[in-house]
């Protein structure tokens, strides 16, 4: 994968051992500005854009979650990035918890929040309604595009539409169980839109790692960042 600079926003701050953060979906680096200002005290810390989000490039094609993770692996060479610790998102942590199985040296110690990439067993309610959009969208195609779906998936362009059926399709619990870092994971107690059910399937696929709650929702981390950012650095320096 060729990677240009040009492509990719980032901000990159302080000096000493590298610490990545990688942002949630529709989201971009700047959700981690309290991160950012508390860690670069100690870390060199580079905070991106994935493409198709923030200030980077559009997508050109679809990417799956293995495209962002070879992606990723290219930018952080062009940035010199290297065995950084990483803090991550939502869909930033699907990017680290695939990377992390397919590149075992690429990463240190992890942190993921609101940790997305784990598909529950879905009922019939679930299965009916995608039932229904299959045969409304073979004679009305353009209903069901406006109509199906979530808010956040009516919201994306073509292209982005079919990389975010690639994304929330792939059940990551398998790729969990190869990660050899320390992972430790922590969740928001209100957290709606990744459950604790879902952390603790990925607590114990993963060979080694804790979990820890917060208060606040998916965004705890920002919602919260003292009590994060103490908890996230007792654990990167542990």
């Amino acid at each position: 994968m060729d990677t240009h600079l040009s492509e990719v926003a980032f901000i990159q701050k302080g000096t000493g051992k590298d610490l990545l953060l990688l942002h949630g979906y529709l989201s971009s680096k700047e959700a981690f500005a309290a991160q950012t200002a508390y860690f670069s005290r100690f870390f060199r810390v580079t905070a991106i854009d994935f493409l198709g989000f923030g200030n980077s490039a559009p997508l050109k094609t679809p990417f799956s979650v293995g495209d962002y993770a070879l992606w990723l692996k290219d930018v952080m060479h062009v940035l010199g990035v290297k065995n950084p610790h990483v803090i991550a998102h939502s869909f930033g942590c699907r990017v680290a918890v695939k990377s992390a199985a397919m590149f075992p040296e690429l990463f240190d110690k992890m942190v993921l929040t609101g940790p997305a990439g784990i598909i529950l067993r879905r009922g019939w309610r679930y299965k009916a309604k995608v039932r229904l959009y299959r045969i409304v969208k073979t004679f009305f195609p353009s209903y069901a595009e406006k109509h199906f779906g979530s808010k956040e998936y009516r919201s994306l362009s073509p292209i982005m539409k079919e990389s975010y059926k690639k994304i929330v399709n792939e059940d990551l619990r398998a790729c969990a169980k190869r990660v050899e870092n320390r992972v430790l994971i922590v969740q928001g107690k209100k957290d709606k839109t990744v459950r604790e059910e879902e952390a603790l399937i990925y607590l114990d696929a993963f060979p080694w790692a804790k979990m820890k709650t917060i208060d606040g929702g998916h965004f705890a981390f920002a919602e919260n960042p003292v009590a994060f950012n103490l908890i996230t650095e007792n654990f990167l320096y542990g």
